[in-house]
């Protein structure tokens, strides 16, 4: 947690050696991992180039080749025809959350490697407060992210009316944290960082690929109905409907009910794996003390 933490150690261990901590001694705990994992984006400037750079290949080459595949059909949350570039967003915007919330746990399984993740375990807080504060951590970065590339969009007449980009932000903050606690329970099953990029191939790409983000669910339905009914199960697909209609200013409740319970089931999961009696790194013999 480096700077903001180590400025507050004092007050922390003050708080926790009087048996409990303060609202304000949780706020500088949340306060540094915040500014560690701001920092670390930063310093990483590739990350964001690559952040940008991956989605709007998407939107200005694979989109321009199928620029008339959407208009045969009004589907909500559209109220007329659109081009393919306009419905895809959406779904890039959920991309591009997909690949933080893997890129944080690549940082996880990455700091546990290197010893880092066990000066973070063996910090008096609950260890499931260090692990939802690193989630909210990540959860911000990818938002920084989304409204860059929405604002490059932009430029190619691509995004919501500007009451959208506000309307959006409790979605992306929903979907943000969804794909980080799966990249966080994903990080606790990677052994090796060398083993990371085989994982996230088998997750990411079915993810992306059996959802909604590039086309229609109506259209998979009618040429493969299995194929449907594994996108309807896919959270992702949730993620970027609950994403879709908070753009125009509307609610998908199947959508919002599923992303709260998947977020929930994984926020659970990766505190439960995380720990250092009953998780997996305790099968494996890493746990880093207690918390």
């Amino acid at each position: 947690m480096n700077t903001a933490v180590t400025e507050g150690h004092s007050v922390i261990s003050m708080g926790h050696t009087n048996g409990g901590f303060s609202l304000r001694q949780y706020a500088i705990c949340l306060r540094g991992i915040i500014w560690r994992e701001s920092l670390r984006f930063i310093h990483q400037r590739e990350r964001f180039i690559s952040a940008l750079v991956r989605p709007l290949v998407w939107l200005l080459i694979f989109a321009a080749g199928f620029r008339q595949v959407l208009g045969v059909s009004i589907i909500p949350p559209y109220q007329t025809y659109i081009l393919y570039a306009e419905y895809i967003t959406p779904g890039l915007i959920a991309m591009i959350q997909l690949f933080n919330g893997m890129q944080s746990s690549l940082s996880m399984v990455y700091d546990r490697e290197m010893g880092n993740m066990r000066t973070l375990l063996v910090s008096p807080f609950p260890r499931w407060y260090l692990l939802c504060s690193k989630l909210v951590a990540g959860t911000a970065v990818s938002i920084l992210q989304v409204y860059a590339f929405l604002l490059v969009a932009r430029f190619w007449d691509v995004g919501p009316t500007p009451i959208g980009y506000l309307l959006a932000l409790p979605a992306l903050v929903l979907s943000g944290l969804m794909l980080g606690a799966l990249g966080m329970l994903i990080s606790s099953v990677v052994k090796q960082l060398e083993n990371f990029a085989g994982v996230m191939n088998f997750v990411i790409f079915p993810m992306f690929f059996a959802s909604s983000a590039l086309y229609p669910l109506w259209q998979v339905r009618e040429s493969s109905p299995f194929l449907y009914y594994v996108c309807q199960a896919n959270p992702f697909t949730h993620a970027v409907e609950l994403i879709r209609f908070a753009l125009y200013a509307q609610v998908n409740w199947i959508s919002l009910a599923v992303l709260c319970g998947f977020t929930v089931l994984f926020v659970l999961g990766a505190i439960f794996a995380y720990d250092p009696a009953r998780g997996l790194l305790a099968r494996r013999g890493e746990a880093g003390g207690g918390g």
